[in-house]
């Protein structure tokens, strides 16, 4: 697997030996700095995604939300449990808003949510909130794709660090400015590294890809396009004249997201569209679980930490990425 990149469909997970009789034997919970999470999802911070009823089917849950930043403060706190997490940035008030929403909402835990987070703005940040706060709150920071930015950002104060860049179902910072690196890769690089908990963030489509991305080195996934279009993502349900439901989904780098929260476009790396009308959350988040303990049994491991200690990855050639969607629909009437 050395000196070659992947992404997520150029790997399968070999099968291994399991004892395993039941998903209910496979545990899925992970740990990010003392605090259990029920399991390894997490919520994008965008504004097509988490907001208020988001946090709190995911706190129902026993998950880990992070609301949106696009907003002012007052707003923010109206949609951020105690137990949820907060987006920041890394300029401006960004200090005032933290203490604002820990003092009104007692939110402790705070997702420090730039593009580029190997960056001189994200050290001071992260090492000025730390020497205000100290423990006393969590901090994530990212995004970032290298083993040198993990590294840095874990030393710098970050208590996990998104992994990924420019792989968002809606993101299109690799096609307008030629960096990134595909995520499964990213996690797979920097898991050898003495760091922070890493949340894999971005090219992730499947349960499959959710459990690609833990075997691969990663403690949580962070998910926004197989969140959106559901009952509890922020935003109207509209309908088509052919009568199907839809609801918009953007990136918070495109032009329609940037002009509304801060009134102008300054850079062109995300879009915004329509998808199909999901339903309720619940549903969605209950199919990934079970399918995700699967994943680990045929592993044959009962939690996360085994399926990495057990993972073996093999390449796969674009005839097997073929053979491994349903493919029967390709061969009717030859």
């Amino acid at each position: 697997m050395k000196n070659q990149v992947h992404s997520f469909d150029d790997v399968l997970l070999a099968p291994k030996y399991s004892d395993i009789e039941s998903r209910s034997e496979v545990d899925l919970s992970r740990d990010l700095a003392g605090k259990m999470y029920a399991s390894p999802i997490v919520s994008s911070p965008m504004d097509t995604v988490t907001g208020l009823q988001m946090s709190l089917i995911f706190g129902e849950l026993g998950n880990l939300a992070i609301t949106h930043r696009y907003c002012d403060e007052v707003e923010q706190s109206r949609m951020t449990p105690s137990f949820a997490a907060a987006a920041v940035g890394v300029t401006g008030d960004f200090m005032n808003r933290i203490e604002f929403l820990n003092g009104e909402t007692g939110t402790t835990t705070f997702c420090l949510d730039v593009a580029h987070g190997h960056h001189v703005l994200v050290e001071r940040a992260l090492k000025a909130i730390k020497d205000k706060y100290g423990s006393g709150l969590t901090l994530i920071a990212g995004n970032v794709a290298t083993p040198e930015g993990y590294k840095d950002l874990s030393e710098w104060g970050a208590d996990a660090v998104r992994i990924g860049i420019g792989g968002g179902s809606i993101c299109s910072t690799r096609i307008q400015t030629g960096h990134g690196v595909p995520t499964f890769q990213s996690v797979l690089n920097c898991r050898d590294v003495d760091g922070a908990p890493i949340i894999a963030d971005g090219g992730v489509k499947t349960a499959g890809d959710i459990v690609k991305a833990l075997a691969a080195g990663a403690d949580f996934v962070m998910l926004g396009s197989m969140l959106a279009g559901t009952e509890q993502s922020p935003g109207e349900v509209f309908q088509s004249t052919a009568g199907k439901k839809y609801k918009v989904y953007r990136g918070m780098a495109s032009v329609e997201a940037q002009k509304d929260w801060r009134g102008e476009a300054r850079s062109l790396e995300g879009i915004s569209t329509t998808i199909p009308y999901k339903g309720c959350v619940i549903e969605i988040l209950d199919n990934l679980t079970r399918n995700i303990k699967s994943g680990l049994s045929y592993s044959g491991a009962r939690n996360i930490t085994e399926l990495q200690a057990k993972a073996q990855f093999i390449a796969q050639t674009s005839a097997g990425q073929m053979e491994s969607n349903t493919h029967i629909l390709s061969r009717v009437g030859k």
